[in-house]
């Protein structure tokens, strides 16, 4: 990358962006040179102590080796390259939305909202989390002029082996120069450079690829002897005899027949020589080799997800609540690399993005990822209608976020409650103490609200469509409450106005002369004219 002339365009940090550099492909694959395309492996014959000297001079800097193993695993360690590969389109299922703080340009969030939908964004997520294995990933974005703004239109994925990191400190990344060192250092809005903090260290220690290669050459080894296990186990182990009288010749003749079997099946031997067939167990093979590949594997699993319950099918299944538990485990890792994935995308291409469009600001939007996860919306509803209920405030992008619902269109049809059915007409005529009363009085006898005189206990309110003969009674029974209740109320209220004291309001109440004779009368008319309906009824 050389010096070039320097535009009016300013970074976030003020300071002009190189605009030629902006258009180009600093970092394409050439024809000769140190990007040149030369696919060469180093899993190849690799033993313990080749796989020293590659960490070894990846400690130094000199790390193409140890990123050529680390695409060698990928393709041939078919267990760390599923599990990798599932990590790396976790994020397919987060959702990315822009955050707009208080006092931010509303047309730079606009902006910022078109380039997280354009199609060529997509991908982005993906070719960063390249850096898990590898330690970092660089991605470097094509930036034209289109609808009125400069933004990438394209964005490539640049081999890790293309850079270098500084050879002083190791943790400047910069770009290969023609001479195999270290070059320019790799800066937005060129490049965008995802280095994620799996571990502290030098960056190129972080990845993955480290400590499952140690795996892998352990499980080269063991493949290739369960290979040469599985190719003759199934073949009866042969012991030729021969007599002591036995020539070379004899025993030269007896050898080839013992190995001919292997292939042919069939063999001839002189007279007095034997061949005997031992058994061999298939079984031992998978015990041994099997065990160890799946010993390997599962520590893969739980160096890359967290876990093992998602990764692979336990012979001694699991529990419920130990898959949710490892489950949220896989989850807690998800959401870091979202985290940080968000700190790569704001730093190195939204600020900058804003920046040479809009100038610099005192204040940027930013990209969010929201991991949806499963939430008891049952048990979530249950306790927001008592919280709520209670007093607790609760905002709708809070409820929405756990529901996983996005917010409505302007021009969006929107669900509501149904409407509550109207109650059910009441005749007047029917129900003549009711016209009396007014529809909001109370009971003549005590005060208590309004009710249903006419309705049995057991009768539900809704249902019932009209009165009955004993609705009837009870109706004509109330329509003269006023002759009923005169009587009654006379004397008790004559034998409590006279008194001074408690205990003298209670000495003329057992004195006072209280006529019940209306209520006695209306109350046997009434329950004799209702048991005589009773027995017709029935």
């Amino acid at each position: 990358m050389v010096e070039t002339r320097r535009s009016s365009i300013l970074g976030p940090d003020g300071e002009p962006v190189q605009v030629p550099l902006l258009e180009g492909q600093t970092a394409a694959p050439e024809r000769y040179g140190p990007r040149a395309l030369i696919y060469y492996s180093e899993a190849s014959g690799l033993t313990p102590g080749k796989l020293g000297e590659i960490m070894r001079s990846a400690n130094m800097g000199l790390a193409k080796a140890y990123l050529t193993l680390a695409v060698d695993m990928e393709e041939r360690y078919w267990h760390y390259g599923s599990q990798l590969n599932t990590r790396r389109l976790a994020l397919d299922g987060v959702t990315t939305s822009v955050s707009a703080p208080k006092g931010v340009n509303a047309k730079a969030v606009d902006f910022v909202e078109t380039l997280i939908n354009d199609p060529e964004y997509i991908d982005v997520a993906a070719m960063l989390q390249d850096g898990v294995g590898k330690g970092y990933s660089v991605v470097e974005p094509v930036w034209e002029y289109q609808q009125g703004a400069l933004r990438p239109v394209r964005y490539q994925h640049r081999d890790a082996r293309y850079f270098r990191y500084d050879e002083v400190a190791l943790s400047d990344l910069c770009l290969l120069a023609d001479s195999g060192q270290p070059g320019p250092k790799v800066a937005p809005p060129y490049f965008l450079k995802h280095e994620p903090l799996l571990r502290t260290g030098l960056p190129i220690r972080r990845g993955l690829a480290r400590p499952a290669a140690w795996a892998f050459v352990f499980q080269t080894f063991t493949l290739q002897d369960w290979a040469a296990f599985c190719e003759i186990y199934g073949i009866p182990f042969r012991i030729g005899k021969y007599h002591p009288a036995a020539t070379d010749a004899d025993k030269a003749t007896l050898l080839r027949a013992v190995r001919s079997i292997a292939n042919d099946a069939a063999a001839i031997i002189p007279a007095g020589m034997e061949i005997d067939f031992q058994e061999t167990n298939g079984n031992r093979g998978e015990a041994v080799f099997g065990n160890f590949i799946d010993y390997l594997d599962a520590k893969i699993s739980l160096m890359i997800l967290g876990q093992t319950m998602t990764a692979e099918v336990s012979k001694s299944g699991g529990s419920l609540a130990q898959a949710k538990v490892q489950e949220n485990v896989r989850m807690d890792i998800v959401r870091f690399d979202a985290r940080q994935h968000m700190k790569t995308i704001n730093r190195d291409l939204i600020r900058y993005a804003v920046a040479m469009n809009f100038g610099p600001q005192e204040v940027y939007p930013s990209v969010e990822m929201e991991l949806a996860e499963n939430e008891d919306l049952v048990a979530l509803g249950d306790f927001l209608e008592k919280a709520v209920g209670k007093g607790l405030k609760v905002g709708q992008k809070f409820v929405r976020r756990k529901a996983s619902i996005p917010e409505p269109e302007a021009d969006e049809e929107l669900l509501g409650a149904p409407a509550a059915p109207e109650p059910a007409p009441v005749d007047p005529k029917r129900a003549p103490h009711r016209a009396q009363l007014g529809a909001g009085c109370g009971c003549p006898m005590c005060g208590a609200a309004p009710r249903s005189f006419a309705r049995l206990a057991a009768d539900d309110p809704t249902a019932v469509t009209a009165i009955d003969e004993t609705d009837e009674l009870v109706d004509e029974a109330l329509s003269d409450y006023q002759e009923i209740v005169d009587p009654l109320l006379a004397g008790l209220l004559a034998a409590v106005g006279e008194a001074t004291t408690f205990e003298e309001a209670l000495a003329n109440l057992e004195t006072a002369k209280i006529d019940t004779g209306p209520l006695l009368d209306r109350l046997a008319r009434a329950t004799a004219i209702s048991r005589g309906l009773g027995d017709l009824k029935d």
